[in-house]
């Protein structure tokens, strides 16, 4: 809730209180009359404020779920790539140590002390292997801690809203309680007056018989 909302909230509420505080009482009774037209006004009022302060919520809400849905499609396609990546760097190692070993092995029919030449093909094939799987593995690893954190910072953004929320509605519904609560106090506190002529009674259903 903005603090022009708030304040508005706090204002509507106020007046209402003051109304029926200020509002003459029935004789022999605790109800109170108060001037009908004012105070469905300030009803109104209120209602407009409200109503805008659930629209922020739901969007709010709305918001978070798409944070979280961009947040794990995002990290859905670095993985997808990052797989891609691994894999083609895979094929391309395995095909340079498959052709290593094609050219040793012609090479070992042509030369005669071919055995030392087929060693080091061999040996040069499992090194690239070796450094093709490292590469995969870390980029797997990167790519997931990357999309981790996305998910983190959206989560994160959504709980913080909606914290922020939370608190701003708890603080209208305290206004609320306090505007409630005046409105009981007020009404039991007032001392018997005729009423003002020309305005209707508002009765609570609580009239004792004299």
């Amino acid at each position: 809730m903005t603090d022009h909302t708030l304040a508005r909230a706090d204002e509507v509420l106020t007046e209402l209180v003051e109304l029926v505080e200020t509002a003459r009482t029935l004789p022999m009774s605790s109800s109170c009359v108060v001037p009908r037209e004012r105070t469905l006004d300030l009803l109104d009022a209120l209602r407009e404020v409200l109503p805008s302060e659930m629209m922020e919520a739901r969007r709010l809400v709305a918001q978070r779920d798409r944070l979280l849905a961009e947040a794990t499609e995002r990290a859905e396609e670095l993985a997808r790539a990052a797989t891609e990546e691994a894999n083609a760097v895979i094929d391309t190692a395995r095909a340079d140590a498959h052709n290593q070993i094609e050219a040793a092995k012609i090479e070992q029919a042509q030369l005669v002390a071919s055995a030392t030449v087929h060693q080091t093909a061999t040996a040069e094939a499992g090194r690239i292997t070796a450094m093709a799987d490292a590469h995969a593995e870390t980029t797997r690893r990167e790519a997931e801690e990357y999309a981790g954190r996305l998910k983190a910072d959206a989560h994160g953004y959504a709980e913080r809203t909606l914290s922020e929320l939370v608190a701003n509605l708890q603080r209208l519904a305290a206004t609320a309680e306090n505007g409630r609560a005046a409105l009981g106090g007020s009404a039991a506190a007032e001392p018997p007056a005729e009423p003002a002529p020309g305005l209707g009674p508002v009765t609570d259903g609580s009239d004792d018989a004299g």
